[in-house]
């Protein structure tokens, strides 16, 4: 499927390109889309060398989690889910406690936590897998998870939405939250359809259950506050919690008599080792989406969904918001970026505006995370992989859109 999406990238660029020179005189295309190659390369390898640091870091926290016995802790309380949803990761397996920290960073909205963690995961049942060069229906799962995964506290955006002129910055949180909860949903039922997984199972209808009552707390929680104190509370309780496991890691392994700084330093050595693994990975599909995005090919997508939505007489208030949609699913720095320009050139409280921001919140990059994540243990056939995922974020996508017209309508 990568190989599929990355060759067709740039055939598509190729001949959009070559329409734009011959057809319309644009003799700078091609220029722009060398530029694009070298830059969106060095950009991949600066992203994997800033990745380095990051890694190191949380590799190095999580070798002293495993090492401590804290982790096991919290994958007891998610082994029941997990043993059903993945029935070929075996119980205590460190895989389960790499994929809760995971899950647990996605949720405080901390991607750079996020990342090695689940990079982790993946390195872990890559380990159960029988066959090292596919995928197999955890890695699958997790990865689709990951893709969707619930971010209750959406700082970054608020902060953008703030800087960029918005009367309340944080009037988007709960479209947020419904958007980003029914791109979860969707993708597990996706993978549910696949793997043949038992959804109606007691236990595991017992956490679904759980967690949409979890999440309503949390929304009414918040909806109570205004603006302000709803930021500031957010980022605090996001810092306060990861901050926190860092020290009972660290805490939990001094009561055990055990060398944490020796520890760190193992798990930060491999963690240096996987920012290079993955640089290759990165430049691949950096380069691919910057030649078609520079080509003119995204921008012919999105004139090609207004015309259509014009002729049958649809609202078109949302395809100004269709660029972060578009891009999400490949860049997470492109989706933001897409963000920021719409909330600039519609203003941050249009309809466009607050749409690109419920669709940045609502899912992660896809294809971001099946470059990384696969590229992380040389996984070459990803199989339904990127199509649970694409589901995901349609999910995501489409849910997002109806919460924006039910909010801003």
């Amino acid at each position: 499927m990568l190989n599929f999406i990355w060759i067709f990238f740039f055939l598509t660029a190729f001949a959009t390109a070559a329409f734009k020179l011959l057809v319309l005189g644009d003799t700078q295309v091609f220029s722009e889309l060398m530029n694009a190659m070298f830059s969106l390369s060095k950009t991949a390898f600066e992203i994997s060398l800033g990745l380095s640091g990051v890694l190191a870091l949380w590799l190095g926290i999580m070798k002293i989690g495993e090492h401590s016995g804290f982790i096991d802790l919290l994958t007891k309380a998610l082994n029941p889910l997990f043993t059903r949803l993945m029935p070929e990761i075996p119980k205590d397996h460190p895989a389960l406690g790499a994929m809760v920290m995971n899950i647990a960073a996605n949720m405080l909205g901390l991607d750079n936590a996020a990342t090695p963690m689940g990079i982790k995961a993946m390195q872990e049942m890559q380990t159960l897998n029988p066959h090292p060069d596919k995928a197999s229906d955890a890695q699958i799962l997790f990865l689709v998870i990951n893709t969707s995964s619930v971010t209750l506290f959406p700082v970054t955006i608020f902060a953008y939405r703030a800087q960029l002129g918005a009367a309340n910055p944080t009037d988007v949180f709960i479209p947020i939250l419904v958007a980003t909860y029914m791109s979860t949903l969707t993708g597990l039922l996706a993978v549910a359809a696949v793997q043949k997984i038992n959804l109606l199972d007691k236990v595991v209808m017992a956490y679904l259950g759980g967690i949409t009552i979890l999440v309503g707390g949390i929304l009414a929680y918040f909806a109570g506050l205004d603006q302000a104190e709803m930021l500031k509370q957010s980022a605090l309780v996001s810092h306060v919690i990861l901050f926190g496991l860092v020290v009972s890691f660290i805490a939990a392994a001094a009561c055990k008599g055990l060398n944490a700084y020796e520890l760190f330093v193992e798990g930060a050595k491999h963690g240096f080792q996987t920012a290079i693994t993955i640089i290759p990975y990165l430049v691949a599909m950096l380069v691919a989406f910057g030649v078609f995005r520079a080509s003119g090919a995204l921008e012919l997508i999105t004139d090609g969904v207004r015309l259509l939505v014009n002729f049958f007489g649809i609202d078109n208030r949302f395809i100004d918001g269709l660029p972060t949609a578009l891009m999400k699913p490949f860049s997470g720095s492109g989706a933001r970026a897409m963000m920021i320009d719409t909330m600039q050139t519609q203003g941050a409280d249009s309809f466009a505006g607050r749409l690109a921001s419920v669709v940045q919140g609502s899912t992660e990059t896809t294809f971001y995370v099946l470059a990384v994540y696969f590229g992380a243990v040389n996984i070459k056939q990803i199989r339904h992989a990127a199509a649970c995922g694409i589901v995901a974020d349609l999910g995501g996508i489409i849910s997002a859109i109806l919460v924006t017209y039910w909010f801003f309508g």
